[in-house]
């Protein structure tokens, strides 16, 4: 099981186990009221990002999987964060499977970051985890929406949980259709 993200490389991306070193930067990010309207709604706190954050790290000695830093790779910059994820969100069709999760700094918006990232993920979770991967979007998110599709992913419910209501995709293990 790993106990730490892998690092992987993309053309643009380097995707590395979240640290310190990420932390000013992703508390930052997650205080801009842009990169959340549609993850939570609302800015997080300092001490809201802290539990997010450690809980990302958290979730690799757990579950062999949870969370990366995506870093520009020419320059290193934090250009936001995800992976894959159990959050006991209270949503039944996420089936305890692993959730996909991405978010990116405004900035880094429409470059086709979200897909080449997330496609390394999945290339990587095809190869070691050998799992169905779901995943929540928000009904207004029509660029997140246009990513899951690109990745693979099928809408198969609209579900309501402690994020309020999501619609709910999945993507079967390898990426195959079902």
């Amino acid at each position: 099981m790993n106990l730490i993200a892998p690092t992987l490389h993309t053309p643009r991306l380097t995707l590395t186990a979240l640290s310190l070193d990420h932390w000013e930067a992703y508390a930052t990010a997650w205080a801009d009221p842009e990169l959340t309207a549609f993850i939570g709604g609302k800015p997080r706190s300092r001490i809201e990002s802290w539990t997010k954050f450690t809980q990302g790290i958290g979730l690799w000695p757990l579950f062999g999987y949870g969370y990366w830093a995506f870093l520009d790779r020419a320059t290193g910059a934090f250009l936001g964060n995800g992976g894959l994820a159990q959050f006991e969100r209270g949503i039944p069709e996420l089936g305890g499977l692993p959730e996909a999760g991405w978010a990116f700094v405004p900035a880094a918006w429409g470059k086709g970051y979200a897909t080449e990232a997330m496609g390394a993920i999945f290339d990587w979770a095809d190869a070691n985890l050998k799992s169905e991967i779901r995943c929540i979007i928000d009904p207004g998110n029509v660029a997140s929406d246009r990513v899951a599709l690109k990745l693979g992913f099928v809408r198969f419910a609209t579900s309501e949980g402690a994020v309020g209501p999501v619609h709910v995709y999945q993507r079967p293990a390898g990426g195959a259709a079902a």
